[in-house]
């Protein structure tokens, strides 16, 4: 079992101690494809399972003609299925013996057992609403998905209202955000006490299938998912009230469109970030133009950079982004909200600290 779970899992999505610190080393896994369909009509099935003896596929899958599998050098096993007519099918790997889920799926990161100790987030105050959209990605040329919490009362009132725009981390998506980010529950909570102005939450995939996803995610942001939401929701559409904020791979990802388009943004936050690591800080600054948009990006009303304590993986990575951005000038507030490292635990004391200073 152990060997299964460093070889499927953890391998997956795990961080490396390397000098990237929080950054994950390359693998083949990074840009694999566990489905693809041949010019043929057969479908081409993998799995990077590099310590794995035997590798199966099963499922709603034609049973006279069993999927044979073959391990490349890279570690990724491939098979190819036969006869499998047009439609919707499950299918799971048997990975030596253990069933196991597709990693790479694109819902895969909604599989994970979520417990709740306690009382949680859940309150008896009015619920906003959660919900899947899906909107066509002229950036990536393919229909994506996105979770949109409006709250309570929402759907009856004249009112437009601000937008937050929410990024998950690295090897999550955007269910994350309202999944195991307890996000709509802390925002019901937080408007049924008057802590916050109403505003419509956006929460996007930031996670793409190529080795960078940062910069075209960005582009997608810009050229197809603001104008979505803003052609289907009642929401303000001046950078007065729009705000973006993202965490780990979010937190990237906010800064690559927050400081390439300073003109739409007015509140940024960086949760548990950096520049890219591995790269010149002052390289990456530059290609982002932070020190010749100097003065745009420090009229942004609230900019914070934030970190979850020394135990945060990020933690380094990011007093070196910082000691960049104050070298460039940049105005911005720092804080350790919560000591509980690079985790989900820290984001939701983020959302609740960082939430009610926004569009005031």
């Amino acid at each position: 079992m152990k060997k299964i779970l460093v070889a499927v899992a953890v391998l997956a999505v795990s961080l490396s101690a390397s000098a990237q610190g929080w950054m994950r080393q390359p693998t083949p896994n990074d840009t694999l494809r566990s489905t693809i369909v041949l010019p043929n009509g057969n479908v081409m099935f993998q799995i990077y399972a590099p310590k794995a003896t035997q590798v199966a596929v099963s499922g709603d899958l034609p049973w006279d003609k069993p999927v044979k599998f073959v391990k490349q050098d890279n570690g990724v096993w491939q098979g190819i299925c036969e006869g499998l007519a047009d439609g919707c099918f499950r299918y799971s790997f048997n990975v030596d013996g253990v069933k196991v889920q597709d990693p790479k799926a694109p819902l895969s990161a909604e599989q994970a057992s979520v417990l709740t100790k306690g009382e949680g987030y859940i309150k008896n105050v009015p619920h906003g609403a959660v919900a899947q959209r899906y909107y066509w990605s002229e950036t990536l040329g393919e229909m994506r998905r996105l979770h949109v919490w409006t709250p309570a009362g929402y759907e009856k009132k004249a009112d437009k209202l601000p937008v937050l725009y929410l990024i998950h981390g690295g090897g999550d998506n955007d269910a994350s955000w309202p999944g195991v980010g307890a996000a709509g529950w802390i925002l019901d909570n937080l408007l049924a006490e008057g802590k916050m102005v109403p505003m419509v939450v956006v929460m996007p995939n930031g996670t793409i299938n190529v080795q960078n996803e940062v910069p075209p995610f960005a582009q997608d942001m810009v050229t197809s998912i603001i104008p979505f939401i803003e052609a289907n929701y009642n929401v303000l559409t001046d950078k007065a009230h729009r705000a973006v904020a993202g965490l780990s791979m979010g937190g990237m990802e906010t800064m690559e469109v927050a400081f390439t388009h300073p003109e739409m943004f007015d509140y940024v936050w960086v949760l548990s970030s950096s520049l890219m690591p591995g790269q010149d800080p002052a390289a990456e600054s530059a290609r982002l133009g932070i020190k010749k948009n100097i003065a745009q990006l420090n009229a942004f009303k609230k900019m914070v950079f934030t970190q979850g304590g020394p135990a945060d993986i990020a933690y380094n990575n990011c007093k070196n982004t910082r000691a960049q951005l104050d070298k460039d000038g940049l105005k911005y507030e720092y804080m350790e909200n919560a000591q509980a490292g690079h985790s989900w635990a820290t984001w939701r004391a983020d959302l609740q600290t960082l939430a009610p200073t926004l569009f005031k």
